[in-house]
């Protein structure tokens, strides 16, 4: 008798799971529906009102997706996606998060045939597989020593952004910044480290075109005193110290007893003898140049710029590091430890500029430095991030393929040929899985199918030309080209992607995919906040069971 109940339970809560599934798969669509528009070349600008009240105008997927403040658990983690996305590679975050809505979607329909997650999820992890070996079989190697075919990338990469009217300033500009700061690993291995090498400053007024890779660093700061110490120096010998240059404090209150009045200028004497002496260990190496990230008391400053030395102080420890990469000192802890090898001479130039209203100190012509500032000029503020975003993106693509030189095809080429292969391969799949990885290999249409959507052409049509061009492997490198919409050859367009971000565009969509479908229960611990009022009435008496204990707090609030 009681079998039906049971069976009544589990549909209860099967149907539960799929409402749950409906619900994230829902909330991902809206996420990824908010930034579609935003896919290609020909895409619109969203403008958003930050938290602070300022505006932001971007195309850049992470960018906007930063601001949104979503209250839904699935939207949250699609947010993720796109920020994962951009630090590792640093583009794609558009394409990642459009391929994961359009995954979820096509899965809705095997939910609501009670297909379980689980089969789902193994049918699109095989289908992955099979799209990296894909990518491996149509990607191409370039030398990433020729800098044309290094432009055509960066510029066909970023011509989806913004800055793209501006022509190569900015593929330009991220070339020579990364091929600066490369360091060589051995075995044919480059690192790039953009974060900490390479600086971009943004200073408003001047033309974009005036924007420079400085062969050095460039700080906002000024000598400690303008009137005596020189603001220009030729071949400057540098020293690099993280010390303070003044007397030390006692650690914590200091008792001195002075028994006669001579005593005190004794004690004035040691000091000045102190800060004398520090100077005289730093001045010995004849620099032309002192720079600390710490203080620097008026008497240091007056032995130092009676030496006719200049000096800088309280400089940011990240930028004292880039100035150390540039001009080959060494940052040194203790005057007394300095030795001649640590005095940097590699830089070919100081000189203190001002721009606009503010001076800025430039390290320059640097023999081979190995970190670098770009120097951003622009009319508006928020031109000039928009700029600078736009500059990360591009330094990160070359970065990455100075990481890994390889090329995939732009323009959607890469996703039909995928979808293309995939559909092919689904025959030879056993069971069940059969139809999730066939609609897998559907989802991959939707970067081709949005960038045709946001060209304005017959999307019907150009998918169907695109999807019967592929459909017998003719030719790999047919796509849509973003700014006309039309179907071409993407080798001959130079529209190309990095293999990196491609790869990692389709590993992060489709690992998050499964894992919003394997939720199938979403429980709150947020704590309801209580109505005003609603405590006022005469409490009950509570009665505690023994259950209660666990959760009671033992001490008071």
């Amino acid at each position: 008798m009681h079998a039906p109940v049971l069976v009544l339970k589990d549909s209860l809560k099967r149907e539960s799971g799929t409402k749950v599934h409906h619900a994230n798969i829902q909330a991902s669509k809206a996420v990824a529906d908010i930034i579609r528009t935003t896919l290609g070349p020909r895409s619109m600008l969203k403008m958003l009102l930050d938290a602070s009240g300022g505006i932001v105008v971007t195309n850049d997927g992470n960018a906007i997706l930063r601001e949104l403040d979503l209250a839904h658990p699935a939207a949250k983690s699609m947010i993720e996606l796109s920020r994962t996305q951009d630090e590792e590679v640093g583009d794609g975050t558009t394409s990642v998060i459009v391929l994961a809505g359009e995954m979820l979607h096509v899965a809705e329909a095997f939910i609501e045939k009670n297909y379980h997650p689980t089969v789902i999820c193994r049918a699109y992890n095989k289908a992955l597989e099979d799209a990296i070996a894909v990518l491996d079989k149509i990607a191409m190697s370039i030398d990433v020593k020729d800098r044309a075919t290094m432009l055509g990338l960066v510029k066909s990469c970023i011509g989806t952004k913004f800055t793209s009217q501006f022509g190569d300033l900015i593929a330009d500009l991220a070339i020579d910044a990364t091929q600066t700061v490369g360091v060589d690993l051995g075995q044919g291995l480059r690192e790039v480290d953009i974060k900490k090498y390479i600086k971009v400053e943004k200073v408003p007024g001047g033309q974009l075109e005036d924007s420079k890779v400085l062969k050095g660093v460039m700080i906002n700061k000024d000598v400690v005193a303008p009137g005596k110490m020189k603001r220009k120096i030729v071949n400057p010998r540098i020293i690099l110290l993280d010390c303070p240059l003044e007397y030390k404090k006692g650690e914590n209150q200091t008792n001195a007893e002075l028994v006669k009045e001579e005593d005190w200028e004794v004690l004035l004497k040691m000091e000045e003898e102190y800060i004398e002496s520090l100077c005289l260990q730093i001045l010995k190496f004849k620099p032309d140049l002192v720079v600390t990230e710490k203080g620097l008391s008026d008497l240091a400053c007056h032995y130092i710029s009676k030496a006719g030395v200049s000096a800088i102080r309280r400089v940011r420890k990240t930028d004292n590091n880039r100035i150390a990469k540039a001009s080959g000192a060494v940052i040194v802890n203790r005057p007394d430890e300095l030795q001649e090898s640590d005095v940097g001479t590699g830089a070919g130039l100081f000189e203190v500029k001002k721009i606009g209203d503010e001076f800025f100190a430039f390290i320059v012509d640097c023999k081979d430095p190995k970190a670098c500032t770009v120097l951003l000029r622009g009319a508006s503020k928020d031109l000039l991030n928009e700029v600078e975003r736009n500059l990360q993106d591009a330094m990160s693509v070359a970065r990455n393929i100075i990481k890994n030189p390889r090329l995939v095809p732009g323009g959607g080429a890469t996703e039909l040929t995928v979808s293309a292969t995939l559909k092919q391969k689904s025959s030879s799949v056993e069971g069940i899985e059969k139809w999730p990885y066939e609609a897998a290999a559907l989802a991959f249409e939707a970067i081709p199918r949005t960038l045709a959507q946001n060209c304005g052409v017959n999307v019907i049509r150009t998918m169907t030309a695109l999807q019967g061009k592929h459909a017998n492997g003719e030719n790999a490198w047919i796509g849509i080209d973003g700014n006309t919409g039309a179907i071409a050859d993407m080798k001959e367009r130079k529209i190309w992607d990095a293999y990196n971000v491609k790869a990692q565009t389709f590993k992060t969509a489709i690992e998050a995919a499964c894992m919003l479908l394997r939720i199938d229960d979403i429980v709150s611990g947020i704590k309801k906040k209580q109505a005003p009022g609603a405590g006022q009435g005469p409490s009950k008496p509570k009665v505690e069971t023994e259950a209660d204990a666990d959760g009671e707090q033992i001490l008071p609030d």
